[in-house]
């Protein structure tokens, strides 16, 4: 029994590196959010940190409210890639295993 538990605190161990190691290739990672048909795009990393905004100057033709709006919808577009990468990332390393509710790794 003592030689099984042993066992499991080692994978237990070498799955927490793995982790490690996925969180800092995720937290690397630069995912492009966009909006308007590409009209502004917002570049994020696994950190949720906007790293770049382009915006097409065709934007800032229009009122201030529109330009608002495609900043907005496109950081919302870049946070849901984001998270649905971090999401699809930590599935693989877990081989599928659901994790408890409130518990969103990496960050």
């Amino acid at each position: 029994m003592k030689g099984q538990l042993g066992k499991i605190m080692q994978q237990a161990q070498a799955m927490q590196g793995k982790m490690q190691e996925a969180q800092e290739e995720m937290a690397k990672m630069e995912i492009t959010g966009e909006s308007g048909a590409g009209l502004v795009k917002v570049v994020m990393n696994g950190k949720h940190e906007v790293k770049n905004v382009v915006i097409d100057s065709s934007v800032f033709e229009e009122d201030r409210e529109f330009a608002e709006d495609l900043i907005a919808a496109a950081i919302n577009d870049a946070v849901q890639r984001v998270s649905a990468t971090t999401k699809e990332k930590m599935s693989e390393m877990t081989g599928g295993m659901d994790l408890p509710p409130g518990m969103n790794l990496p960050f």
